[in-house]
C-alpha cells in the first residue's frame, strides 16, 4: 500500500462541514466522487481537521491510501484533473506520497485559524468575515487573547456532544490585529474542540463590550460551563489557514 496527503482549499459557504456525513454535502463527499471519477477506483479518505458548516480552508488534509499497482499518482497532472472536476469552491493545492505510517490527523503539530470582523457593510467580505459595526476595543480584546495562553483546560468553549476524551488544548499563540477596514483573530493551537474558535471569538468579544476585567474573564475561561461561553457567531468569519507537520512527515 501506498499513503499519500492530499491537500485542499475550499470556501466552506454551501457545504455542511469539512468531514462526511449522511444526507448532507460535504468536503470529502465531494473530493471521494472525484477521486472515483478520475482514478476509477472508490478510495476512502481520512481528515485532518474537521471544520464546522460554513466554515473555510486555505489548506486542510486528507490522506489515502492505494494498493501498490493499483493505480498510478502523478501529483501535477492528477491536481490539473482533479480540481476540473471538482466544483469551483474546492481546489486541489497538492498531493504528497508520504510514510505508510504517516497520519494527516494525528501527526498534525499545530492548526492555525483567523476569525474576520469588518466594520462597514462590503458586499465582497459579506461571505467571509462577520459584519460588526461596533466599537472594538483592541488592547481588551487582546488581554483577554493573551491569558488563554496560560490555560489547557477549555471545557468551557466545547460544544455539548463533543464526544471526545479530553477538553485539554495548548494554545500556542493569541492575538487580535487591525486590518483594513476591521479587525482579525489569529489563534494556533496543538488541537482544538468543536465550536472553541467561534466560541472564544464571540465569549471574547461579549466580554470586551461589557468591559469586564481580566479576571472576570478567566472567571468564564475556567468555569468549565459552555452556558456562560457565547458561540452566536457566524461561521463565514472563520477560516483555517494552515496545518503544520514535521518537516519529515512528506518524506518516503
Amino acid at each position: 500500500m501506498s499513503r499519500y496527503f492530499i491537500e485542499l482549499a475550499y470556501k466552506g459557504t454551501r457545504f455542511s462541514g469539512f468531514q462526511k456525513q449522511d444526507n448532507a454535502n460535504t468536503v470529502q463527499s465531494e473530493l471521494e466522487k472525484a477521486l472515483q471519477i478520475y482514478y476509477r477506483h472508490i478510495i476512502e479518505l481520512t481528515g485532518s481537521s474537521r471544520t464546522d458548516a460554513g466554515v473555510h480552508a486555505l489548506q486542510n488534509y486528507f490522506h489515502f491510501d492505494v494498493p501498490d499497482n493499483s493505480l498510478t499518482v502523478q501529483s501535477q497532472k492528477d491536481i490539473y484533473h482533479l480540481t476540473a472536476i471538482l466544483p469551483a469552491d474546492i481546489v486541489v493545492k497538492s498531493i504528497q506520497h508520504v510514510k505508510d505510517e504517516a497520519h494527516c490527523r494525528f501527526d498534525a503539530l499545530s492548526r492555525t485559524y483567523h476569525y474576520r470582523l469588518y466594520f462597514q457593510k462590503d458586499p465582497f467580505m459579506d461571505d467571509r468575515g462577520w459584519y460588526y459595526p461596533f466599537a472594538v476595543d483592541l488592547d481588551l480584546l487582546n488581554q483577554y487573547a493573551d491569558a488563554l495562553k496560560a490555560y489547557t483546560d477549555f471545557e468551557t468553549f466545547a460544544k455539548r456532544n463533543s464526544q471526545v476524551h479530553t477538553y485539554n488544548c495548548n494554545i500556542l499563540h493569541s492575538l487580535w490585529t487591525q486590518t483594513a477596514g476591521g479587525c482579525m483573530y489569529e489563534v494556533r493551537a496543538n488541537r482544538f474542540l468543536r465550536g472553541m474558535v467561534k466560541g472564544l471569538v464571540g465569549t471574547m468579544l461579549r466580554a470586551a463590550s461589557k468591559k469586564l476585567s481580566i479576571d472576570s474573564f478567566t472567571a468564564i475561561v475556567t468555569s468549565k460551563t459552555p452556558t456562560s461561553a457565547d458561540f452566536a457567531v457566524p461561521s463565514k468569519g472563520l477560516t483555517l489557514v494552515n496545518v503544520s507537520y514535521p518537516s519529515n512527515s512528506f518524506m518516503v
